[in-house]
C-alpha cells in the first residue's frame, strides 16, 4: 500500500534529512535574505529531477507529476526564513551567523517539505495529480512572503485545489501531530507610536510635557481598548513590547517612541480597534501637552482552517500515525502568513509535534535555547507526503 511505503522511505531517508536540517540550520539566514537557504533547496530538487522556478527573488516553486497530473493538483508550503537571535544552544550544527538563528523551526519545516519531495517523486507512478511544492521567504516579517509569492503568482499555472502546511510544535511531544478545523490563528498587526513635546531639565518639570509620563499613560490606557471595547468571548491581544525614550537622569527626552502588536481573530473587530487606538493615542496624548504620530503597520490576516478539508486531514493522520498520536490543536494568538493562503483556497495548517520532555526539549520557538526531538522530522516529511496523496 502506499501509505506503507510513504512510511517505509520516511524512515529510510530520516538519517539524510536530519543532517539536511543541520546544514540549514547552522546557516539561518533572515527574511527575504533567504540567497543561500534558496540556492540549497534548489540543488537538492535538481538533484532529484524535480522542475522549479524562482519566485519573489529567493522563493522555490517546484512540481512533481504524478498519474493523470491534471486530475488533482495539491499544494505543501513550508519557510525558509530564520530570527534575529543569537542561538544559546550547545549543539555540533549551532548556527554561524552570529546573531541569527533558527529560532522558529523553519529549518525543520524545509527538511519536511524537501523529505516529502523525495518520498513523492520516488512514488509518482503511484499516486495521481500534480503536487506543488512552494518554499517561500520572509514568514517572520511584514508583508509576509506569502503575499509576496501570490502576488507573483505561485498559486497559478496550475492552480492547486488545496494547500497544506505544518509547524512544529514543542508543547506536543515528538511522533504526535494536532489538528483543527477553522480559526486557528491571529491576525497580527505592527504598532509605531511617536510622542513629540518639549523636552528640558528633569528637575523642571512644569518648563515641559513630559513624553516618559505621557507614554506610561498612554500604555496603561490603550489596554482598555480590548478590555472594555471588545467582546470578552472574542480572542485580542494589544501589547506594547518596546519603550524608547531618554538616556540620561536629568533630561526629560524631547521624543518618546513605543512599539508594540495587535491581535484578533474578527476581521470586524480588527479594524474598529485600529480607529480606536488611534483616537485613544491622538486625543489622550494631546490633552497631556504633546503631539502624537501613530502608523499601524497592517500584517497577516487570521489563518482559517477549511473545516472539511482539516477533518478529512486529521483522519488521514489518524490512519497514518495512530489515533492515539493526533489530538485537537489549540487557539492560538500567534500568526502567520499562511493566513494569505487560507483566504485564498480551502487550506489545512497543522502541528508537528518536536519537544521531547524527558530528554528537556522544551524550549518554545522564538528564545534562544529552541530546539526539536529529531524524531519529529521523519514523522514530518512522511506526514506531508501522505496528506499530498489521494
Amino acid at each position: 500500500m502506499l501509505k506503507e511505503k510513504i512510511q517505509q522511505l520516511a524512515k529510510q531517508y530520516r538519517e539524510e534529512f536530519i543532517d539536511i536540517r543541520h546544514h540549514i540550520h547552522a546557516h539561518p539566514e533572515l527574511s527575504y535574505k533567504e540567497f543561500e537557504t534558496s540556492k540549497f533547496v534548489q540543488e537538492k530538487l535538481q538533484g532529484w529531477g524535480i522542475p522549479f522556478e524562482i519566485k519573489a527573488t529567493t522563493g522555490v516553486v517546484g512540481l512533481i507529476k504524478g498519474k493523470n497530473p491534471d486530475k488533482r493538483i495539491v499544494a505543501l508550503r513550508a519557510d525558509m526564513d530564520a530570527l534575529p537571535i543569537t542561538e544559546a544552544n550547545d549543539v555540533p550544527y549551532k548556527s554561524q551567523h552570529d546573531g541569527v538563528m533558527h529560532a522558529c523551526g523553519h529549518d525543520v519545516h524545509t527538511t519536511c517539505l524537501l523529505g516529502a519531495a523525495k518520498i513523492l517523486n520516488e512514488l509518482k507512478d503511484e499516486w495521481e495529480g500534480t503536487v506543488k511544492l512552494i518554499f517561500q521567504p520572509g514568514e517572520e516579517k511584514n508583508p509576509g512572503g506569502a503575499s509576496l509569492m501570490i502576488k507573483d503568482g505561485v498559486l497559478e499555472n496550475p492552480k492547486p485545489e488545496k494547500i497544506f502546511a505544518l509547524h512544529v510544535h514543542p508543547g506536543l511531544e515528538a511522533g504526535q501531530l494536532s489538528f483543527r478545523g477553522g480559526m486557528i490563528m491571529a491576525s497580527a498587526d505592527e504598532l509605531y507610536i511617536t510622542i513629540k513635546a518639549k523636552g528640558g531639565h528633569a528637575a523642571s518639570p512644569h518648563l515641559t510635557a513630559d513624553t516618559i509620563l505621557i507614554a506610561s499613560h498612554l500604555i496603561i490606557s490603550l489596554q482598555q481598548i480590548v478590555s472594555r471595547n471588545n467582546n470578552p468571548f472574542n480572542p485580542s491581544v494589544l501589547s506594547i513590547t518596546s519603550f524608547n525614550g531618554g538616556n540620561t537622569t536629568n533630561v526629560i527626552p524631547s521624543e518618546v517612541k513605543l512599539m508594540g502588536t495587535f491581535r484578533a481573530m474578527n476581521e470586524e473587530w480588527r479594524f474598529k480597534a485600529h480607529e480606536l487606538i488611534t483616537k485613544q493615542t491622538i486625543g489622550l496624548v494631546n490633552a497631556m501637552g504633546a503631539e502624537a504620530e501613530i502608523l499601524i503597520d497592517v500584517g497577516y490576516p487570521f489563518v482559517l482552517n477549511n473545516e472539511e478539508l482539516s477533518a478529512a486531514s486529521r483522519k488521514k493522520a489518524e490512519e497514518y500515525m495512530g489515533a492515539d498520536n493526533v489530538s485537537e490543536t489549540e487557539l492560538r494568538m500567534g500568526a502567520e502568513d499562511f493566513a494569505y493562503y487560507s483566504q485564498q483556497m480551502p487550506a489545512c495548517f497543522f502541528r508537528l509535534g518536536a519537544g521531547n520532555k524527558a530528554k528537556g526539549i522544551t524550549s518554545g520557538v522564538h528564545t534562544p535555547t529552541f530546539n526539536i526531538d529529531e524524531n519529529a522530522i521523519e514523522v514530518g516529511m512522511g506526514m506531508m507526503a501522505w496528506l499530498a496523496t489521494p
